[in-house]
């Protein structure tokens, strides 16, 4: 039979309290979130030229090898580039040798004058004409070499050129997509198009997830992960984080980071693209004292309204592990360790084991005599539902208030029992 708080037994306003045995049980602290699949690898091949798209020997899912050609682009005006470079190469040849000759006769003419102006045959004047000549014929030749290394460097360019109309796989890999059709123009002006995604193997893939700053710190490298996808709603498929990345995500002021999860993929099933939801054992419990959440957050009226210790405790109580018992994923976060108190800036600025040890200390209600009484508790961690209990004054086999209501009228009353879960009786 429920007794009132502050009222007799038999009062039509009797507060019904909806208790919870503690008993011992497991608990396993997760993070879940959502992520992508993709290859490890992905490649962009594209065109360092621009043309028209003349054929295409590879499309979707076309297994590839590294080296083989995927697509041609029209040479025609590349063939005719190369041509016309070959002839400039030619005339840069000739005009190279027409100005060796003219050099080689202006420095035989200033040789020549100078062994007759040193007979007094010729004046100065006429011995340094010969002599500036000679030396701006061979500065001609010079000039002229440089002109043919740069016909040359055109030739070879306009070569490459060419073999860059043969687009050929970079990788072995499978073609994931194709952004061409055949007859379709190119332009690689600003930058290369691109032509193919080539994955390099699919048998290897990861999963990029966005991990909430409050969760990160409970992820390390290493970890064992699980996750579904919506294809094979039935089975689970599992992988482990490769590496944390730094770089923060802010998405209307929610910062996340990306956990990289490697995943093998022999079977095929998986594909990229595809919406992975994750879920991260952080730690685990086997037989210890739990309660649930709700008892955590239960207070019953009037209390609270002394200082010290039973204040503290009740201005707390909002930051009780797993405070949104029940919730899933939001309830894991605000339970968990002092380590993810933490990460959430609870108690940053306390020091010491003691202060991590204070953080986790709660208050339990349990029926004696028919009247709340309270427990002092340490928590540790919860799976959003449960909450580990690891020292104080409850008992194993004690029944926690994990909450109270007015006393109704027998439809009020079937609308409550309808709403308790298995494990909650009304004393």
């Amino acid at each position: 039979m429920a007794l009132p708080l502050g009222c007799s037994a038999g009062g039509d306003d009797a507060p019904e309290y909806q208790t919870s045995t503690a008993e011992k049980g497991r608990v396993v602290s997760r993070v879940s979130t959502s992520g992508s699949l993709q290859a490890v690898v992905t490649v962009d091949v594209g065109s360092q030229v621009s043309g028209r798209i003349q054929a295409l020997y590879a499309d979707f899912n076309s297994k590839v090898k590294k080296g083989e050609k995927i697509a041609k682009i029209d040479p025609s005006l590349f063939h005719a580039a190369v041509v016309q470079a070959e002839a400039n190469v030619q005339a840069s040849r000739a005009n190279v040798t027409r100005l060796t000759v003219t050099a080689e006769d202006a420095e035989r003419q200033a040789k020549r004058a100078a062994e007759v102006f040193a007979q007094r045959l010729i004046s100065e004047t006429e011995r340094d004409n010969a002599v500036a000549t000679a030396r701006a014929a061979r500065a001609s030749v010079d000039q002229a070499d440089g002109q043919l290394a740069q016909a040359r460097a055109q030739l070879e360019q306009a070569r490459t050129n060419l073999d860059y109309t043969d687009i050929v796989s970079p990788t072995d890999g499978v073609v994931i997509s194709r952004a061409v059709n055949v007859g379709q123009t190119v332009a690689a002006s600003l930058q290369a198009p691109v032509i193919f995604t080539i994955a390099q193997d699919l048998r290897k893939m990861e999963v990029h997830t966005n991990v909430a700053e409050s969760d990160i710190g409970r992820l390390q490298p290493g970890m064992r992960v699980s996750f579904t996808v919506d294809a094979y709603p039935g089975e689970q498929f599992r992988g482990s984080i490769r590496d944390i990345r730094n770089a923060p995500q802010v998405v209307q002021n929610v910062v996340t980071y990306d956990a990289v999860i490697d995943v093998a993929n022999d079977e095929l099933k998986l594909k990229p693209g595809m919406t992975a939801t994750v879920s991260v054992v952080t730690d685990r419990r086997q037989d210890v004292l739990t309660v649930p959440n709700a008892a955590l957050r239960f207070r019953p009226d009037g209390a609270g309204q002394g200082t010290g210790q039973g204040a503290r405790q009740q201005r707390t109580a909002g930051q009780a592990p797993g405070g949104a018992g029940g919730q899933g994923q939001a309830g894991a976060r605000e339970g968990a360790t002092p380590g993810a108190a933490a990460a959430r800036g609870d108690w940053r600025d306390r020091g010491g084991d003691a202060d991590a040890a204070q953080a986790n200390e709660r208050t339990v209600y349990v029926l004696e005599g028919g009247k709340p009484k309270p427990r002092s508790v340490t928590t540790g961690i919860t799976d959003g539902r449960v909450t580990e209990i690891t020292g104080g004054e409850l008992k194993q086999g004690e029944e926690v208030i994990v909450s109270a209501g007015a006393a109704g009228t027998g439809q009020q009353r079937g609308q409550g029992q309808g709403q308790r879960g298995p494990g909650f009786r009304i004393l």
